[in-house]
C-alpha cells in the first residue's frame, strides 16, 4: 500500500509574523437538524501562540475529535475568546441565517475590542461597523477564523453530548445534531424534541404523514 500522505495545514510552513491580530469568527451547527448554532470570536497575536498551535490550525471539520480536544485549551490560554449561540425556537423564528449573523454581532461585540474583523463565508453582519470583512473559506486563510472554527466545534459538541443524555435515541453524541440515517430514523420512530429545528425542510419531510408522531417538548 502507498504510504499516506500528512495532511499539511494551511498555516504549517508560513511565519507567524505574516498574520495580522485581527478578530476571527465562525460558526458551528448551521446545517444541523437540531440544536443551537454557535458563533465564537477569536482574538490573538499569532507569534504569542504556544509553540506549534499556529501549524495545527485548520478547518474544524478536517481535525479529528481528539486534536480539537488537545487544541481547545491551548487556544484559550493564548487567545480572547466570546461566545454566542441561538437556540432551535430562536432558528425557527428567525431562521437560521439571521440568527447566525446575530449570533456573530454578538460574539465580536462581547470581545470589546478595536481591530479589524474577518468572518468565515460570504455574508458581514449589519451590526458591524468599521472594517469588517467576509472571507471564503477564510478558515483555511486566517489562523483566527481557524481557531474560532475549532473552539465553537469543541464547545457545541460537547453541549450536545450533554443533551444526548436526555435524549438517548438520537445518538447527538455521536452525530452532534446532524441529520445521519441514525438520527433520521430516530426522527421517524421517535419523534422530535424541543432541540430539533421544526422549520427545517427536511425534518418536515421526515414528520410528514406518520400519524403516529409523538412531540417529546415535555422534559
Amino acid at each position: 500500500m502507498p504510504e499516506r500522505k500528512p495532511i499539511l495545514r494551511p498555516f504549517a510552513r508560513k511565519r507567524a509574523s505574516l498574520f495580522p491580530p485581527v478578530i476571527g469568527c465562525d460558526e458551528v451547527g448551521r446545517g444541523a437538524l437540531c440544536g443551537p448554532v454557535v458563533v465564537c470570536a477569536v482574538w490573538f497575536e499569532p507569534e504569542a501562540l504556544p509553540k506549534g498551535v499556529l501549524g495545527r490550525l485548520d478547518d474544524s471539520k478536517r481535525i479529528d475529535h481528539a486534536e480539537r480536544e488537545q487544541l481547545y485549551p491551548l487556544i484559550a490560554k493564548a487567545a480572547r475568546i466570546s461566545f454566542a449561540a441561538r437556540s432551535a425556537r430562536y432558528i425557527d423564528v428567525y431562521n437560521i441565517r439571521n440568527a447566525t449573523l446575530q449570533a456573530m454581532t454578538q460574539a465580536v461585540t462581547r470581545l470589546e475590542i478595536d481591530a479589524p474583523v474577518r468572518i468565515d463565508g460570504i455574508d458581514v453582519p449589519r451590526g458591524l461597523a468599521g472594517d469588517a470583512l467576509a472571507v471564503v473559506k477564510g478558515d483555511g486563510k486566517v489562523p483566527q477564523i481557524a481557531a474560532a472554527s475549532i473552539m465553537a466545534k469543541v464547545l457545541r459538541d460537547r453541549l450536545m453530548a450533554r443533551l444526548a443524555q436526555r435524549h438517548v435515541h438520537y445518538r447527538w453524541e455521536q452525530n452532534a445534531g446532524y441529520g445521519t440515517k441514525a438520527h433520521r430514523d430516530a426522527i421517524v420512530t421517535h419523534g422530535h424534541t424541543r432541540h430539533h429545528r421544526r422549520s427545517f425542510g427536511d425534518l418536515f419531510e421526515l414528520l410528514a404523514g406518520d400519524k403516529a408522531m409523538v412531540a417529546l417538548d415535555a422534559e
